[in-house]
């Protein structure tokens, strides 16, 4: 592994640990020529995900950009950051076993939907406001008054 400091080619592991509930590995590795630590994450990648944006353009799946979404939602909220990873990474292993290699992104947006509501209505309301393109105020008080409707 390149060392993000000095990159020197080589770095030795010093530590490895179970992280994000036994999906990924910890390991903690030390610079061979600077003599610097980091930690670097291993995690298990079923098949390579294609996801189709609304206007045709395809991209990797790219699980920091899932994951910064959902904090972005979920800023502010009684919301751990173990329960952002847990929502993160179960839509993760979802899109890697649904068997399709290209997921349209909408399905991908009713996936953190479906599992924002469930963990805060808020942090819910914040994600629908930008993935449904919300234009006015309307559109919002419209949204969050079918939201609080379902919570009765």
């Amino acid at each position: 592994m390149r060392c993000p400091f000095c990159s020197h080619p080589d770095s030795q592991v010093k530590d490895s640990r179970p992280a994000e509930d036994g999906a990924a590995i910890r390991r903690r590795r030390q610079c061979e020529s600077c003599g610097a630590r980091f930690s670097t994450f291993e995690r298990t990648q079923l098949r390579e995900v294609t996801i189709v944006k609304n206007d045709g353009t395809r991209q990797s799946f790219d699980r920091a950009k899932l994951e910064r979404s959902v904090a972005i939602a979920a800023r502010k909220r009684p919301v751990a950051p173990e329960q952002i990873e847990q929502l993160v990474s179960g839509i993760q292993r979802q899109l890697e076993t649904l068997g399709d290699s290209e997921i349209p992104a909408s399905r991908v947006g009713e996936m953190v939907m479906d599992g924002l509501q469930q963990l805060d209505s808020v942090a819910y309301i914040r994600f629908a406001s930008v993935y449904k393109n919300f234009r006015e105020a309307k559109d919002f008080e419209a949204f969050a008054g079918s939201v609080s409707e379902q919570g009765e």
